[in-house]
């Protein structure tokens, strides 16, 4: 799917909230759609497992299935797959080509214990979900979270590698679903005016400064592996999504113009992928901009954005 830069920067001039309105309701439309999907296949497994690469919305999708479902008497339970991270083991941790740590792999996964997990849910069983402590880089089971599911109740896994064959082959039954914002923006020649990528790059440049304390050069420094993971770890499993959607919101480039502009552009010139940020600052430019005050409360942006 592509938009055009005419018709956006029309409807950003005409009437903004109203745009926003619109395109929020096309995105709630198919969150009903994934949560019928779900309910349908409920007698099949309780399992509902919730994959897309970084930057695609996935957090505030699993909440607004969870509302979505309440509202049709099914109680949905959203686990984060964060939090079944392993602690790094110097020997045995994975790395990328460069010898960092990596942590796109699913091998920094317990997907072991995830395995046994999806297993005693379907059962009806209690688990206890872990709750992995970034800061200190370990798991903490004394704030871990109890969890049993009854008749009308659903786990939502919400994770880069909810898809990944070594969890769905052993449980077939459970409800898959596939994330990502895949609309590039395009001007009247058919030409790219803006890379779906770049809308990716820009969510998690944004949200990392907002709620991570790491500045755009960071981002930057991470968005290659990033990449490389979503190519090796991610990609190759969405076909086997039931559900698929795309996440792109067409004001979202207006609104976070407003954000982005200012610290992208403060990029340090060493920086190595400072030529393709400049590119997409220049990009920006051809956007009318949405103050962010005037963003819906309900909205995915403030997944980004606070």
């Amino acid at each position: 799917m592509a938009y055009r830069l005419s018709h956006i920067n029309a409807a950003v001039r005409r009437d903004p909230v109203g745009f926003m309105a619109e395109c929020d309701r096309g995105y709630q439309d198919k969150i009903a759609w994934a949560a019928e999907k779900i309910c349908g296949n409920m007698k099949k497994s309780p399992v509902v497992l919730l994959s897309g690469p970084s930057g695609s919305g996935k957090t505030t999708t699993a909440e607004k299935l969870s509302q979505e479902l309440e509202r049709r008497g099914v109680r949905a339970h959203a686990v984060s797959m964060d939090d079944y991270f392993m602690r790094p083991d110097r020997e045995c941790t994975p790395r990328t080509p460069g010898g960092a740590i990596d942590y796109e792999s699913p091998e920094m996964m317990d997907l072991k214990l995830l395995d046994e997990h999806f297993a005693k849910l379907t059962r009806g069983e209690w688990i206890l979900v872990p709750k992995f402590e970034f800061a200190r880089q370990m798991r903490n089971d004394s704030r871990g979270r109890p969890l049993k599911l009854g008749p009308d109740e659903v786990a939502i896994f919400e994770g880069i590698h909810a898809l990944n064959t070594q969890l769905t082959s052993r449980h077939p039954d459970a409800t898959r679903l596939y994330v990502s914002a895949r609309s590039d923006v395009k001007g009247e020649d058919g030409r790219v005016m803006f890379k779906r990528t770049w809308l990716r790059l820009t969510r998690r440049a944004v949200r990392d400064y907002n709620f991570r304390g790491t500045d755009v050069g960071g981002t930057l420094d991470m968005w290659a592996n990033v990449r490389r993971g979503e190519k090796l770890y991610i990609s190759p499993y969405k076909d086997t999504a039931h559900i698929k959607f795309d996440t792109a919101l067409a004001y979202e480039v207006p609104v976070m113009a407003c954000y982005a502009r200012p610290l992208m552009a403060a990029v340090p010139e060493k920086n190595q992928r400072r030529g393709e940020l400049l590119e997409l600052v220049a990009a920006l430019d051809r956007f009318e901009t949405i103050d962010p005050q005037l963003v819906l409360p309900g909205s995915l942006l403030h997944e980004f954005i606070g």
